[in-house]
């Protein structure tokens, strides 16, 4: 618990039996996470029973993709914070601590992996990325009228249950290019949203995603495009729809505006 509010973690998990059981117990060690929900995508290895053992909640997402196992997770958590994460060790369990302290304030709290200082030696994080994702984010920034945005492929990340309940009905993506288009429903609805700089390690084994440079060109293609498809659709007010169900606020956050505004 984190001040009177449960905090559950979702992994996806695609043949992470190398890093799957530090990962379950790095989290719950904390005294602040009380469930760890581990999504199963058809992996060929033991990473189901080795989350298990560990203390995780495992759950079968049959439908195979990065996005489909994360909408997967955000519809079976029933804590009041969701928190997502991946089980390879590049992130550091602690640092969800920094994640909490903005809570209050926002209804989704990002990461981001583009600060040099926090970059970790052995981390997939060269210039190419790192610029990459700079510019990908910038430009879904400019489009929606966002925050300060470094960083469009960050998994570790907080959400509010009723935010992630609002996102649901309205997520198209069951691949790579899931996390965007998370952003990008939140700036529309619109709720506070915000990006903190978080550490990032090396990898436990190869990225199904970055782990070839076709893969980060597929990934990156696919985040321009889904970014261009929902401005467009805005343009011809094809997003209203998400905005007709009463608005999510924070008091604390919308005092904070109305004080500056003042």
């Amino acid at each position: 618990m984190y001040q009177n509010k449960s905090v559950g973690i979702v992994f996806p998990a695609y043949n992470e039996e190398k890093g799957i059981s530090a990962a379950v117990q790095g989290f719950l060690n904390l005294p602040v996470v009380d469930k760890v929900y581990v999504i199963d995508n058809n992996s060929k290895d033991n990473t189901a029973a080795l989350a298990r053992a560990a203390g995780g909640i495992v759950i079968t997402e049959t439908r195979q993709g990065y996005g489909w196992a994360l909408r997967r997770g955000l519809k079976e958590a029933d804590t009041d914070y969701i928190v997502l994460c991946e089980p390879d060790g590049t992130f550091v369990a602690e640092d969800i601590y920094k994640l909490l302290s903005y809570s209050e304030d926002f209804m989704m709290v990002m990461g981001t992996r583009t600060a040099p200082e926090l970059i970790w030696r052995q981390a997939n994080m060269g210039h190419f990325l790192r610029i990459g994702n700079l510019l990908v984010a910038k430009a879904l920034a400019v489009l929606f009228n966002g925050p300060f945005l470094s960083d469009c492929g960050c998994t570790f990340r907080l959400v509010h249950r009723s935010l992630a309940e609002r996102l649901n009905p309205f997520l198209n993506v069951g691949a790579s290019h899931f996390l965007p288009e998370m952003v990008i429903l939140s700036l529309l609805l619109p709720v506070p949203v915000i990006e903190i700089p978080l550490n990032y390690r090396g990898r436990v084994g190869e990225s199904k995603i970055t782990g070839s440079l076709k893969g980060v060109f597929v990934t990156g293609f696919n985040m321009v495009r889904i970014i261009l498809w929902y401005r467009i659709r805005g343009w011809f007010g094809l997003t209203k729809e998400i905005r007709k169900n009463p608005p999510l606020n924070l008091k604390k956050h919308d005092e904070r505006i109305s004080e500056v505004v003042k």
